[in-house]
């Protein structure tokens, strides 16, 4: 039964469609919904959580494999583009549209909430006025833009040096270029919470009020702060970089599988010496953990290569493949459910707080409880993203 369902969804598959990087994309979707959605945020295992500051997790290379799996798309997409005579006007048009409407998403779910639970709640001050500006979708619409130009205008070396002038640039503004508090104490080169070249850039730009963290002191920071939008792109260049070596046809598979991984091991050493003297950060998104991430993607890619297209074990992606269709509807899907359970109220708590407290975590205790929640929502966003995919509904922005 498993493998007719399995064969009922590949099968309507284009035939010269990649499937790993469908499969790449799910796993990646279905992560990032996984550790966003606890049953509550006390009890959450470690790996589903971000470091707190310097080193990574597991959670932590979520969000840079949809950042490399963009640069992906965007290689196989733009050379399809060109291949049937558009102009690069019109890329660059349609791009810029995406990149409008990736952060108004993004903007609309930094809006979209209201605590009904609270009589003093006033919607206006505590989300309209203190907006966060930066997010996830903002980050990808940016990325996305600013890789396509760049793609568009440079081939392999030019991509190269983009990626390493992006990247060392943005190490050498953190490590030499100086700033100061409200006090007029002047700092440079330091790579702590909440002091650091790009939390100060954030506060300075965009407000004490408009960003993730805004406790952090001396300066507020965002994981999405502008500053560290620049190696971003060249994390988002590294999955081009990539795509350029897994579309070479010329190259046997098994060696394209090989490069990937021997590329994608060397990379994730290097992450870790380098570690040594920059450290991995992914608040910081600092060069070292682009490396370290986009390392792990390049080690991900060519074990989906390795198992769907030389091994041929496919039945197994079906249900990533429906995910990874839709991500963006996937996402925010995920991410308005996830506001309405919490602004939905049974007494005096949320209906999130409610569910966990009464169901999931008198059945499987605290940390367990927690999980099977996140579970749970993963197995109903199946359902609705299933639903779709049978019917040919896929939400492109």
């Amino acid at each position: 039964m498993l493998n007719r369902y399995a064969n009922g969804i590949l099968q309507g598959l284009p035939a010269n469609r990649l499937l790993a990087i469908d499969a790449f994309r799910g796993l990646t979707i279905v992560a990032m919904i996984l550790v966003n959605n606890p049953g509550s945020w006390r009890y959450v295992y470690d790996p589903l959580l971000h470091a707190q500051w310097h080193g990574w997790t597991p959670t932590d290379l979520i969000f840079p494999f949809f950042v490399f799996i963009v640069g992906l798309s965007i290689k196989i997409a733009i050379d399809r583009q060109l291949e049937a005579g558009h102009a690069r006007a019109p890329i660059i048009k349609h791009a810029f549209i995406r990149m409008a409407k990736l952060v108004a998403l993004g903007w609309f779910l930094a809006l979209f909430f209201y605590n009904f639970r609270d009589p003093s709640f006033s919607w206006v001050d505590e989300r309209l006025l203190s907006m966060r500006i930066p997010g996830v979708l903002q980050r990808l619409g940016v990325v996305y833009f600013f890789t396509v130009l760049i793609v568009l205008h440079w081939r392999t070396t030019g991509r190269i040096v983009w990626a390493l002038l992006l990247s060392f640039s943005y190490w050498a503004m953190l490590a030499f270029v100086p700033y100061s508090d409200a006090a007029g104490n002047q700092y440079q080169g330091l790579y702590d919470h909440g002091n650091n070249l790009a939390s100060w850039l954030d506060q300075w730009v965009l407000g004490a009020a408009h960003v993730y963290d805004k406790k952090a002191s001396p300066f507020v920071m965002d994981p999405e702060g502008i500053l560290s939008t620049l190696p971003a792109i060249a994390g988002c260049l590294t999955g081009v970089l990539a795509g350029q070596f897994l579309m070479n046809d010329k190259i046997p598979l098994i060696k394209r599988i090989l490069g990937l991984l021997s590329v994608g091991l060397v990379s994730v050493l290097l992450a870790e010496v380098w570690n040594g003297l920059l450290p991995i950060n992914k608040a910081l998104w600092t060069p070292s953990f682009v490396l370290l991430s986009s390392g792990f993607a390049c080690l991900t890619l060519g074990l989906c290569l390795w198992l769907i297209d030389h091994k041929g074990i496919k039945a197994w992606t079906a249900p990533f493949v429906v995910f990874g269709a839709n991500a963006i509807a996937f996402y925010m899907f995920a991410a308005i459910v996830a506001r309405v359970l919490l602004m939905l109220s049974v007494g005096d708590t949320s209906l999130k707080g409610w569910l966990y407290n009464q169901v999931f975590q008198p059945l499987f205790g605290n940390y367990n409880g927690s999980l099977a929640f996140a579970l749970c929502f993963l197995a109903l966003s199946y359902v609705v993203m299933h639903w779709m995919y049978k019917r040919g509904w896929f939400w492109k922005v």
